[in-house]
Formats: C-alpha cells, structure tokens, sequence
C-alpha cells in the first residue's frame, strides 16, 4: 500500500473531495476539470477559465523567459552495467562517450509526472522491469517544474520540457548512433504529457514506441490533440488508462488503448476518493507487463464497450504492455486484472 501512495503522481489526501460528476452539470474533462492543489484539495474550473489561467501563465512564462532557465531537465543513465548507480549525462560529446551508453542496445526514455522525481517509485520499478530482460540504456528524466505545488505551473511547463527531452534525443541519435527502431518514451501522467511533446518535436526520426500510462486529464483537452499525447506521436502510441475521468483521460489516448478493469478503477484500491491509487496502477501494471507478459486482453468495439466491460468473453491474442504490440494493436481493449499482485491473469 506504501508502494502505491508513493506512486500515485498527484500524492492526494484520502480525505480531499471525490471527483464525481455533481449535481450542477459538472463533467470532468468535457466543461471543466477538477485541477489538484498541493495542499490534497481541489478547484472546478470551467474549459474557459481553464484556458484563461494557462493563457495567462504563459504570457509570464515569456516575460520572465523561465521555459529556459527554470525548467531545469537532468538525464540518469541505468545499464546492467550501473543497475543502481545513476550516471549522469549530458548532451556532449564528452559525457556520452564517459558513460555506459551503448548504442547497440535498446534505449528507452522514463518520465515523472507531478509532485516526483527521478528516484520516484515509477521509475524504479520500470527501470527494474527493463534490465530484468537484459541490455538497455534506460535514461531517467528528472524535471524540476513537476516539483512545483502549483499544478497550472508544472502543466505549461510541458512543451518546453518536451522539446528539451527531444532534444537530448537528436543528439544522441545524431551523435552516438542511438536507433529510433528500438527506442520508446515511457510517461506516467503528466509525463506522458510531456512524452507527446517529446514525439512532436524530434527532429531526427519518429520515436518507435510512445507508452503513456494513464496520461493526465486536469487542464487537458480530448479536443485538442496537438496539446497532448496524441496517437501520431510515435509510429506506436499505447495508453494504459485506469483512472478515467478523474486524474486520467477515459477517451482512448492511443492507437492501441487499455482498459485495465474498465478503466476508471483498480480493484484492490479500497474507496479511492482521490482515485490516486488507480492513477498509480498504470505503473504497477506496465512494470509487471514488461516482467511477465501477463495481462491479456478482450478487443472492444469501441472504447465505452472497454468501459462497460461489454467486449464478450474472447481473448484477443494482444497483451497489454507487451513488446510487439506495435505490430499487433489497433483500438481499444478491455484487461481484466485482479486486486492483488500478480496482476494480470497470465497467458
């Protein structure tokens, strides 16, 4: 249980107001959202006052030119070579060739989303997940705007930290002979917000394999694919939604898209008001896919049958998570999961 409070990437209160539909015509994601505050409380703020805040933000954003100076972004390279011992690297010709990146192997990139860091419980388990299965460069991004209490803050952060990471990604692409065939940026929540901008803005080549784990939805539109992750970002996008309309969008993200338990909650997660432990789920969940390649799943028709658990009783022949489902996956998929580790239902 201390595992998921830790993962859970808005570290909400369990006594902070439910994040239902109300009485007052309040739908989140559709008019309006419910936007975390630091404090484990909530604010409704209406698409309109939502796009206002941001707006403004930005304005002083640019004025202060903080999308340079105060969104600092520092890589840790793991390998089977440095398991626990973080190096860290930078866009030089000096540091890459210092560290235990090689090019041979397949590299994939892991991102935070709010409140966390480099050293949060995501990515461990992902990054022990990976080299589980042998050689990887796995790179642990660190951005410090996720830090900030103010939610609004760490969300118009997103872009720039985005072309940042694309960046870092050119270069080494470039540079060091990192393959796009065999690379993937793994983002939870606001992370895998950032990983779309990351996806829009490489210059060198498509990223192979975009997964967002339950992307973010507070101040993100379904409507405005351009400004989140969207299912052109990578030749492959996979989303793992399990906080639906809550902390994490319910409209499928990717071009293959999963509904662990229907994807709004996690069985096992007790009364969840803040549905923070569904939201840190999709890590659990994808770590354990990476390792075990268990969670198999039934296609939908579309994305409420996924919802409805109303997708029969015929397991697809696609795993959730699972290596090769950018050959395999197109749609929306319903994963039954059970409340306890071992998640998934095996093969």
């Amino acid at each position: 249980m201390k595992v998921l409070v830790l993962l859970a990437i808005f570290a909400l209160t369990a006594t902070a107001a439910p994040l239902n539909d109300d009485d007052n015509g309040r739908v989140n994601g559709e008019n309006g959202w419910y936007v975390p505050k630091g404090d484990g409380s909530y604010d409704w703020i209406t698409i309109e006052e939502g796009e206002n805040l941001l707006a403004d933000l930005e304005k002083k954003e640019e004025l202060e030119a903080r999308a340079l100076s105060v969104s600092p972004v520092t890589y840790y390279l793991y390998t089977t070579n440095n398991h626990y011992d973080a190096q860290t690297i930078t866009a030089s010709e000096k540091s890459i060739s210092a560290s235990h990146f090689d090019a041979r192997h397949p590299t994939r990139f892991l991102i935070h989303g709010w409140t966390q860091g480099y050293e949060a419980d995501m990515n461990v388990m992902i990054r022990d997940a990976w080299l589980s299965r042998g050689d990887y460069n796995i790179i642990v991004v660190d951005w410090g705007r996720a830090r900030s209490i103010d939610y609004a803050s760490s969300v118009i952060a997103v872009p720039g930290v985005g072309k940042k990471i694309a960046s870092m990604i050119d270069f080494m692409s470039r540079n060091h002979g990192m393959s796009f065939d065999s690379l993937e940026v793994i983002g939870h929540s606001l992370g895998a917000q950032v990983a779309g901008y990351v996806g829009k803005n490489v210059g060198a080549g498509k990223i192979h394999t975009i997964v967002g784990l339950d992307p973010a939805l507070p101040l993100f539109s379904w409507d405005s694919p351009d400004k989140r992750l969207n299912s052109d970002d990578a030749e492959y996008v996979e989303s793992i939604q399990t906080n639906g309309g809550k902390l994490g969008f319910l409209k499928p993200i990717g071009k293959g898209a999963f509904y662990p338990n229907g994807g709004k909650t996690q069985p096992g997660c007790g009364v969840d008001l803040t549905g923070s432990c569904s939201h840190g789920r999709s890590c659990i969940y994808y770590a354990e896919a990476v390792r075990e390649n268990n969670f198999p799943s039934m296609r939908c028709g579309d994305y409420e049958d996924a919802v409805s658990k109303s997708c029969g009783g015929t397991y697809s022949g696609v795993k959730m998570g699972a290596v090769y489902n950018y050959e395999l996956a197109n749609g929306d998929y319903y994963v039954p999961v059970r409340s306890t580790a071992p998640y998934g239902y095996g093969s």
